[in-house]
């Protein structure tokens, strides 16, 4: 899967459980993470392999990719960057809204 934040920085991960992992992205479990640090809480790209084997070899040639080689991919099928997980998972937006202090 691939991450984004509004600037457009990236995160490429791989996951058994692309839902939970997103959400722990979203509600920055790890809060000390890189995604954490710079928002990087968007589901721009995804792909589901067959088993974990598969998955970890597209992890590596997606991070062994030239950044523009990533962006032409993602904009290639997700043009506007749009957070594909509210659709994929049914989720509301809403449920990320930051509380006001």
């Amino acid at each position: 899967y691939i991450l984004a934040n509004p600037s457009r920085s990236i995160y490429v991960g791989a996951t058994h459980y692309v839902g939970r992992r997103v959400l722990e992205h979203k509600t920055k479990h790890f809060a000390d993470s890189h995604s954490a640090k710079y928002g990087i809480d968007r589901l721009v790209w995804w792909q589901q392999c067959e088993d974990w084997t598969e998955a970890r070899a597209q992890e590596l040639r997606l991070k062994n990719m030239h950044r523009g080689q990533k962006v032409a991919m993602i904009a290639e099928n997700n043009p506007r960057w749009q957070d594909l997980s509210y659709a994929l998972f049914g989720w509301s937006s809403s449920r990320f809204r930051r509380q006001a202090d």
